[in-house]
């Protein structure tokens, strides 16, 4: 049976959020016994190959940047640094799907920042799922001295620098290949953990430490592959709300790997955040649609 569009789309989108938890959980699973420095180094020496040789079978293998993209490609790369160590710091020490669910707001976040950055319109409808979906990540996170933790807040610092990286490949012009502008934000990781790891050391890996680093490694090319793929087909208003699967497949995971399933409070501020998510997509593309 042939597939939609929308339909391609919809499972290109699903499978990079799969891929994209397996590398997660391939690296909280590292993470327990080899540092992290290490770890984001080695994956990140493998990743970097895997989008090189991406770059070069798409003929788009175009390392000089023009001034102005290079300036923005360098705070976006900045940004991924950032985020990464404080997303992967949080993952040693959170439950996966606690985790995954913060990220989740990123899109509530994004809207926002929009609005107050690039001066966009929203709505009271919008503005209030926002300010829902933010209290589902209160919800998620706990404020006070029982539930919340440095590592809840290193998730919300994750969330931060991300919305950071986003706004910046903003503002990235059409000539950079979005393939290169992921070449120089991998180097830039796997940069710096290079050389935070010369402080904290490194220690051999067995068969089996060794097999995850690279699933994660192929996790990640594979999430990053399957993203652009999902740019490149469908009504991307249909196609966004599917990245949320993402959250089912931090619980089966976490549940599969590590046995700790989120508790019903924690379901509860996760669902607020994916149903106002879903809910300013598709308020966001009614809006559209009224003003062409």
């Amino acid at each position: 049976m042939q597939l939609s569009d929308n339909a391609r789309g919809a499972v290109y989108m699903m499978v990079a959020m799969a891929a994209f938890t397996l590398n997660d959980t391939a690296m909280k699973t590292l993470t327990q016994d080899v540092p992290l420095f290490q770890t984001i180094a080695m994956r990140g020496g493998l990743t970097l190959l895997g989008l090189i040789g991406l770059a070069i079978a798409l003929g788009q293998w175009k390392p000089r940047l023009p001034r102005r993209d290079g300036v923005m490609i360098g705070i976006r790369c900045a940004a991924e640094v950032a985020s990464t160590v404080l997303f992967l710091a949080a993952l040693v020490h959170m439950p996966l799907a606690n985790l995954s669910a913060i990220m989740q707001a990123l899109p509530l976040a994004v809207t926002l920042a929009a609005a107050l950055i690039f001066k966009e319109t929203i709505g009271w409808r919008r503005m209030t799922a926002i300010l829902i979906g933010f209290a589902g990540v209160l919800i998620i996170i706990r404020p006070g001295p029982q539930g919340f933790d440095v590592w809840s807040l290193m998730g919300l610092a994750s969330v931060a620098f991300v919305l950071v990286r986003d706004l910046a490949a903003r503002s990235v012009s059409r000539a950079v290949p979005s393939v290169m502008v992921a070449v120089w934000a991998s180097a830039a990781v796997t940069g710096v953990a290079a050389l935070a790891s010369l402080g904290t050391g490194w220690v051999p890996l067995d068969k089996g430490q060794g097999v995850l680093v690279v699933a994660a490694a192929v996790a990640l090319v594979i999430g990053y592959l399957f993203s652009v793929m999902v740019m490149r087909v469908g009504d991307i208003s249909f196609v966004a709300p599917f990245r949320y699967t993402a959250l089912i497949w931090a619980i089966f995971l976490g549940w599969l790997a590590f046995g700790t399933l989120p508790d019903p409070l924690t379901l509860f501020g996760a669902g607020l955040v994916v149903a106002t998510g879903i809910f300013t997509l598709w308020r966001e593309r009614k809006v559209r649609a009224r003003l062409t």
